[in-house]
């Protein structure tokens, strides 16, 4: 039997990139109590905007901002209503907090980060390039 899946995308602050590399690249950490949702969006070009417009000015995450890209099994999505909260192109699912360990065991292979932007105060590597399974951290 063959599971079709389909490409979603999480943009992501270096904390919860670090997270992400903690669990081998396979699972979205918990929420935080003040996180009741977990959000991951429908297109790359929002995931960017996000990373690069919201978190590389932002100090809690890290003045840092990544595109996380990840395959989800598609018979699961059907449970999420896709929720459009702006432009046509701002497309997300909102999945509740207590849902996203179900959520993780629905990805398919690893956690990609295909974006990486920086904001001025960043201080840290910066990894012009990133590869599945490469650790910006390094």
């Amino acid at each position: 039997m063959t599971t079709t899946s389909r490409t979603l995308y999480r943009p992501v602050g270096l904390r919860e990139l670090e997270l992400i590399l903690d669990a081998d690249a396979r699972a979205f950490p918990p929420r935080l109590p003040e996180q009741p949702i977990f959000y991951p969006v429908l297109n790359s070009e929002y995931a960017e905007q996000i990373a690069r417009d919201w978190n590389t000015p932002d100090e809690a995450s890290g003045y840092a901002g990544f595109v996380t890209a990840f395959d989800v099994d598609a018979e699961y999505l059907k449970r999420f209503d896709v929720k459009v909260v702006g432009a046509s192109r701002h497309q997300e699912l909102w999945v509740p907090a207590e849902a996203l360990p179900e959520f993780n065991a629905h990805i398919q292979g690893r956690i990609q980060v295909t974006h990486a932007f920086y904001g001025p105060r960043y201080q840290g590597p910066r990894v012009p390039t990133l590869e599945p399974g490469d650790d910006p951290r390094r």
